[in-house]
């Protein structure tokens, strides 16, 4: 039997991946399959938040256009597509 929180990573996982911009697609369903596993109620809604921000925004985030937020989901998914200093 399927649990919500599997059901809820699913449909999660599905949505990093369709985002409508390749570089998109990449970058969270990516970040997706690494993590989502380990995410709890807290993580999925805070990564669930994250899918809602536009393209544009989370790409000036990566490239240090854009400050980052104070937000450790957001932290984390830029150093994991950030090359190390």
């Amino acid at each position: 039997m399927t649990s919500v929180l599997e059901r809820r990573r699913r449909r999660l996982r599905y949505r990093a991946w369709h985002r409508g911009t390749r570089e998109a697609d990449l970058i969270l369903g990516r970040f997706a399959d690494a993590r989502l596993e380990g995410f709890g109620e807290a993580e999925l809604a805070a990564f669930e938040a994250l899918l809602g921000r536009p393209d544009p925004e989370i790409f000036d985030w990566i490239l240090g256009k854009a400050p980052l937020p104070d937000d450790p989901l957001v932290r984390s998914l830029v150093a994991s597509v950030r090359p190390s200093p």
